[in-house]
């Protein structure tokens, strides 16, 4: 049985680059995740899943896969992490920015002795965005870029409903940013 190269790297990516260990699909196909209260009420934040985690649905697979190989090459490359989340709702927290931050802090985004994670975060139900940053990062990605790229960069792509195109175009200035 000859096995696929392609279907054989995803599977070794993603198996790989999950936030803390989660469980992996071993499919190609963009894993479907759900949760009950039960594991909200834990720790108040879903499950990492990878470094995309789409709970809005907002990508579809082919745009999933894409954008978790960028993203996956970019922590590859430099032991960096960004990590992409998308949710319906950011109860019962009233700041994007601080459920960003404090979900990056409880999935262990970044290496925690240079403190280098990033976390974007999009509620599309709530129309926010909010982009943060570890210690580490905020040296080379401060809050005035970060809100620069979300003002100049997302949000016209997000105003026409093109989600994925905004974070793509918002990640690769990210990544140009801070090399």
């Amino acid at each position: 049985m000859k096995i696929d190269p392609k279907l054989f790297l995803f599977v070794l990516i993603i198996s790989l680059f999950s936030c803390k260990g989660a469980a992996q699909e071993s499919g190609i196909e963009k894993p479907i995740v759900e949760f009950g209260s039960s594991e909200m009420e834990k720790n108040g934040f879903p499950k990492s899943v990878g470094i995309v985690n789409d709970y809005g649905q907002i990508f579809s697979e082919t745009q999933y896969l894409e954008l978790t190989k960028v993203l996956y090459e970019y922590d590859r490359t430099t032991e960096r992490q960004m990590v992409v989340v998308s949710i319906d709702s950011m109860t019962p927290y009233e700041n994007i920015t601080q459920y960003a931050s404090d979900l990056g802090n409880e999935w262990g985004v970044g290496t925690a002795d240079e403190n280098n994670g990033l976390v974007i975060v999009i509620c599309k139900p709530c129309r926010q965005i909010a982009i943060a940053t570890g210690l580490g990062t905020e040296q080379v990605l401060t809050d005035e870029i970060c809100n620069e790229i979300i003002t100049e960069t997302i949000l016209p792509e997000f105003k026409n409903g093109e989600f994925y195109t905004g974070i793509t175009k918002g990640v690769k200035e990210l990544i140009r940013r801070w090399n």
